[in-house]
């Protein structure tokens, strides 16, 4: 999204609460048309934070249709558990550490605001609004949260079928708390990452690479499924349980986009500002149109059939190619960038296999590949982008994210254990680890 540094929301990232004083009349000093601009883009933030929200639910439908029957309540359970985790740690500690508003502890680096988020008193006046020239202080919180949830939706599917809940489930706790937030600060909270001229529109670093290479780090301390390589190091295929489901969960995540990346636009109040968020949303669109038809004609290229589990990836691929900057192409570029991110999946996908990575849904190639290729494709259309500011920019968070999760990751591994058993595994973590089935009437897959 732009970068936003709203001074004039300090109220709500300091832990004191706003005052809002009732009057009857008109306010001095407030006229219509300010009220429309702080409606609108307050609207906006809503609109866009709920269609992200629904993300929440395609995640979930894509992992549940992904993973085999026997893994799927634990899948569900997961992603309804991480978004409710991610709610109330974004609010206590992430919101403020990512919105420092000029106030850092280091300058550029980290936040100097600490405590939860205030929200506007009830019933506010235009003259006790925290930011009345902008937005309402609930809509930019909710909106926000949103993305930061996403964040942790990415990593739950890649570490399907093998990984303990609770170890899970505290790592969520620390990436939407701490790891997403102090990352994102450098760029939307107006940090060294801004300073430098970085552009991320929507979030293909910021959040879909964070995603990524918090999922490969966990991948590769964790290790793949029993039976996904055998001995000589052939790559088994394991199938997923229900590609309805998956297909159902990519159409709502297309939908969900038009919220992720249509309200990154961050206004609504003037024609020039509607124009643009009707524009991202055709750039959107045709994007994830783009991924989607260049994996279905490359799988059919390459091995005589149409792979759908690769078409699917190929639609959110091109999403996230695009979320970079989905405001300057034209509808062309905006089909080719997305195209690309579509043939990314189909040859990234067996080069994990290769790498001996077990990824379940494919996450890795669709958020972190496609998002590195996704802002480096900013400079394609963008005449503000400068390729080595967009490069850098891509390593210092890549590194930094490896780096912390790698950290939490092995303290999980060392105190608790992240790795179901053996028996557990093939057993099935429905089973192992929540005593129950998401369809019971079936045997296990």
């Amino acid at each position: 999204m732009k970068t936003l540094t709203k001074l004039g929301l300090a109220a709500a990232l300091i832990a004191t609460p706003s005052l809002g004083l009732a009057q009857d009349g008109p306010t001095p000093g407030v006229n219509a048309s300010t009220d429309s601009v702080f409606i609108f883009n307050s609207l906006l933030f809503l609109i866009g934070g709920f269609l992200v929200f629904w993300m929440a639910a395609g995640f979930a439908m894509l992992e549940a249709g992904l993973v085999r029957s026997k893994n799927v309540a634990m899948q569900l359970t997961k992603n309804i558990a991480l978004f409710s985790l991610a709610a109330i740690f974004y609010y206590l500690i992430g919101y403020n550490l990512m919105y420092p508003l000029g106030t850092w502890s280091i300058e550029g680096v980290l936040s100097g605001v600490w405590g939860p988020g205030v929200l506007e008193a009830v019933g506010v006046t235009a003259d006790a609004a925290d930011d009345y020239g902008y937005a309402s202080t609930g809509s930019d919180f909710f909106f926000q949260l949103m993305f930061c949830a996403t964040t942790a939706s990415i990593v739950s599917g890649t570490l399907a079928e093998r990984i303990k809940l609770w170890p899970f489930l505290i790592f969520t706790i620390v990436l939407t708390a701490v790891i997403y937030p102090l990352q994102a600060s450098w760029k939307w909270g107006g940090g060294f990452l801004d300073e430098a001229g970085f552009l991320d529109f929507a979030g293909s670093t910021v959040v879909h690479s964070v995603g990524g290479w918090a999922a490969l780090t966990g991948a590769i301390i964790l290790g793949p499924r029993i039976g996904k390589f055998n001995k000589d190091g052939k790559v088994v295929p394991i199938p997923g349980s229900n590609l309805t489901l998956a297909t159902l969960g990519t159409f709502i995540l297309w939908l969900g986009w038009f919220g992720f990346n249509g309200g990154s636009q961050l206004a609504m109040g003037t024609v020039g500002d509607v124009a643009d968020v009707s524009r991202i949303f055709a750039n959107t669109n045709t994007a994830a149109a783009g991924g989607a038809i260049a994996a279905l004609l490359l799988t059919q290229i390459l091995y005589k059939k149409v792979d759908l589990t690769m078409v699917l990836n190929g639609a959110l691929a091109g999403l996230v190619s695009i979320t970079a900057e989905p405001l300057t192409p034209t509808l062309g570029a905006a089909t080719l960038i997305g195209a690309v991110g579509g043939v990314i999946v189909v040859f990234a996908v067996p080069m994990l296999d290769k790498m001996k990575i077990d990824d379940v849904v494919g996450a890795i190639p669709v958020h972190l590949l496609a998002g590195i290729w996704g802002t480096i494709a900013v400079v394609l259309t963008n005449s503000d982008a400068s390729l080595g500011t967009q490069l850098y920019s891509i390593v210092v968070v890549g590194i930094f994210t490896v780096v912390t999760s790698g950290v939490v990751w092995f303290i999980l591994k060392a105190t608790m254990g992240i790795r179901v058993g053996e028996e557990e595994e093939i057993t099935g973590l429905d089973m192992a680890e929540l005593g129950m089935e998401a369809y019971p009437e079936f045997s296990k897959g």
